[in-house]
């Protein structure tokens, strides 16, 4: 099967009933004032499912925590104003036929003291650190964990009220989860700390609690990725063994599909296997649970340069190993980013083999919705 027969495929995900295989990434977008997203945003997301988009994944929203954002222009999922302003994306993406799920993000100690809409609060990660080596805040105390805790769970509980179709937990990229999962900035000596299995314990808590808050059905997503902001070359897990130890407490504590975020989709994680599976290919193999790949689809250049400046043609040279890995059963869904921002249509063009009339993405792109 060609990539435009076999993303458009449907897919049944607990309660959900999904057309096909494509989902809109979360992509960050800083235009929604006062944390509150306004008519633009929601015709933003209405025009991806009109374009043919199966699922959308919201840009990071704040949960109800002061420290959790740098920017008064990323929308916060708490706050009656704020609410409203989803209610009305939530509105607009249903009445198009479509499915979406909010996108829960705590930046951590990647937002620097003084920023966003609460610049009295108090930056923090699990020891403070930014990067190995590197401190600018105080550790987290056990009340600052748990306070962290209860803003995802009150926030995931909103979107289920509200009438979301589930939530992801941001945990990649160097993020609060992913500071807690990296060695490199959790020095802790507690229970939050130790082994690659210890330090899952922060995430694991968060999935548990947003599971209390929003019952059985509700489907909850957690982002992870081995690269980080600080450092493109870490890895959590260096073996097959070691994601297993990773992800094992995680499956356990509830999470539904993991959403695993890559540069580049097509390449190997374990090349020293033999295998050329991806990220979520091994990480489907390993949990048993549902995944979803992203990762420059249809472009030819990664984000991280993307966001350097450097304009990203679109590109047909891996969708053919695209449709070879979603066929054979790697990962059930795949997330477009930045291709998405350019092309509204996208996925419909992909599903009318026009993928010759998609604009290249570029840096301007995102100065607009």
């Amino acid at each position: 099967m060609s990539a435009s027969e076999v993303l458009f495929t449907p897919f049944r995900f607990k309660n959900l009933s999904l057309p096909n295989r494509i989902v809109m990434a979360p992509m960050t977008r800083s235009k929604s004032p006062g944390q509150i997203p306004g008519a633009d945003v929601a015709a933003y997301y209405r025009a991806r499912v009109e374009g043919g988009v199966g699922l959308i994944l919201t840009e990071g929203t704040s949960p109800e925590h002061k420290s959790a954002s740098n920017d008064a222009n990323v929308p916060a999922f708490f706050g009656k104003e704020a609410l409203a302003g989803w209610a009305n994306v939530l509105k607009e993406v249903k009445a198009a036929g479509g499915y979406i799920m909010p996108q829960l993000w705590h930046q951590g100690v990647m937002r620097r003291q003084g920023t966003g809409p609460y610049p009295e609060a108090p930056s923090m990660g699990p020891s403070g650190l930014s990067k190995p080596g590197k401190q600018v805040a105080e550790p987290m105390t056990h009340k600052d964990i748990d306070d962290v805790i209860g803003a995802f769970a009150k926030s995931a509980r909103y979107a289920m009220d509200m009438g979301f179709d589930g939530v992801e937990i941001h945990g990649a990229h160097g993020y609060i989860l992913d500071q807690f999962f990296w060695d490199g900035t959790n020095a802790r000596d507690d229970h939050f700390g130790g082994t690659l299995e210890d330090r899952t314990r922060f995430a694991v808590d968060i999935v548990k609690a947003v599971r209390a808050a929003t019952g059985p059905n509700f489907p909850i997503l957690l982002r992870f990725s081995q690269w980080k902001q600080q450092d493109f070359s870490v890895r959590l897990a260096h073996t097959p063994k070691e994601l297993e130890s990773f992800l094992a407490p995680l499956t356990k504590a509830g999470v539904d599909m993991f959403h695993c975020s890559t540069r580049r989709f097509w390449e190997p994680e374990f090349a020293e296997t033999g295998s050329d599976m991806n990220l979520a290919g091994w990480t489907k193999k390993i949990s048993g649970l549902p995944t979803m790949t992203v990762g420059s689809v249809s472009l030819n250049e990664d984000f991280i340069n993307a966001y350097r400046g450097q304009s990203a043609e679109t590109s047909h040279a891996h969708m053919d190993g695209l449709a070879k890995m979603l066929q054979r059963g790697d990962f059930d869904l795949v997330a477009v980013g930045r291709a998405l921002i350019v092309n509204a249509d996208w996925a419909n063009k992909v599903q009318q083999g026009k993928m010759n009339e998609l604009k290249p993405w570029t840096p301007e792109a995102l100065q607009t919705l």
